[in-house]
């Protein structure tokens, strides 16, 4: 039996051949190595995190993250949820805060559930797996496993909106979380400790509606990492991982910029530095490649 089991709830980017599928090939790879369960909710819906507030109204946005938590807690009962998306943990975390502190949506909700032969009980907690790693295992447990340091690597830390407010990561600072820092720092590598960008908003909602405005954020985002001599960004985050990454190449069109800086998951330089390949860490995923951590990965480890 593993050390820990989770009820994995992995959301519409990160499921398998999605958008952010690379994600979860590097923490699934990461997760073997720290022995950690996780097992999907079987039959999951999308937490609406998108789509919710497109004037569909709030209870069924809340029954969205009610299923899901039913059967989280029909299936896999006493099993801590985790999101590996940013925007999923925050839809969930919101909703069941929601439902929990008005007995009437809580009702509503669940006659809604009563038509598919679900109730949502109030008793499934929900983490993001940043959350695992920090709370649950401990940044000492962390460094364990590690086989290749991530030595003269330096990454800049950007966490973005949705893992920092309103919930944010217990214990940490709204405008200095330090947590990817500390994680990247458990691998051997630097962390740029002055980082101006870290919890500024990466555009995400605004990239098709106000590109410009979208993508001078993004930009700002970037430009700051060069400046502190980053090699590579690394976030907690499908959409900013997405926006920031994908939108570089557009940046350079039309801004005549030479922007190629590769974004990261925290999960992927944690399976690296595990002894994890290149596809292990779902690296061969990335539009701008990191050539540097691919060369590590296809180093032997130092004995």
């Amino acid at each position: 039996m593993a050390k820990k089991q989770y009820a994995f709830y992995p959301g519409c980017s990160s499921q398998r051949k999605a958008s952010a599928s690379n994600y979860l090939t590097s923490v699934e790879s990461m997760c073997r190595t720290l022995d950690v369960q996780l097992t999907e909710i079987p039959d999951w819906n999308c937490c609406s995190a998108s789509v919710g507030y497109c004037e569909g109204g709030e209870l069924p946005r809340l029954a969205l993250n009610a299923r899901n938590f039913a059967l989280s807690e029909k299936h896999l009962p006493g099993q801590t949820m985790v999101a590996t998306c940013a925007a999923c943990w925050l839809s969930a975390r919101e909703s069941k805060e929601r439902l929990e502190h008005s007995p009437q949506l809580m009702k509503e909700a669940n006659e809604a559930l009563a038509e598919g032969g679900l109730q949502y009980q109030g008793q499934v907690q929900v983490k993001h797996m940043v959350e695992v790693l920090i709370e649950d295992l401990g940044y000492e447990e962390l460094k364990r496993p590690v086989v290749k340091q991530l030595e003269g690597l330096k990454f800049a830390s950007y966490i973005g909106c949705q893992t920092n407010r309103p919930f944010g990561i217990d214990g940490e600072s709204f405008e200095n979380p330090v947590y990817l820092d500390r994680m990247v720092e458990a691998v051997g590598a630097e962390a740029i400790a002055d980082y101006e960008q870290k919890v500024s908003c990466c555009g995400g909602a605004l990239a098709f509606s106000e590109p410009d405005k979208s993508q001078k954020q993004i930009r700002d985002i970037v430009e700051s990492a060069y400046d502190q001599g980053a090699d590579m960004i690394v976030t907690p985050c499908p959409l900013c991982q997405a926006n920031v990454e994908v939108y570089q190449s557009e940046i350079n069109r039309r801004q005549g910029t030479k922007l190629e800086m590769p974004v990261l998951y925290y999960s992927q330089l944690l399976t690296v530095a595990y002894g994890g390949s290149a596809k292990d860490a779902g690296l061969d995923g990335q539009l701008i490649r990191a050539t540097r951590l691919e060369e590590i990965a296809a180093a032997p480890a130092k004995k």
